[in-house]
């Protein structure tokens, strides 16, 4: 997965994808948010899978 097919993916779940990319610190990431797991060079499949993993309740066309 490339870096925009994650912030896609993101835009067609999050109404506001910017600021939860940004704002939302996850657990799954170690701390930090999307944006920040982006900078140090984390995968986009990882980064999305711990998106999923912090929405468990997000539908599966979304997964």
């Amino acid at each position: 997965m490339r870096i925009s097919e994650l912030r896609s993916r993101l835009a067609d779940y999050f109404p506001d994808s910017d600021t939860y990319a940004r704002d939302i610190i996850h657990t799954e990431l170690g701390g930090i948010s999307v944006n920040a797991a982006i900078e140090i060079g984390m995968e986009p499949d990882e980064i999305w899978k711990a998106v999923i993993r912090h929405n468990p309740s997000m539908p599966a066309k979304y997964r």
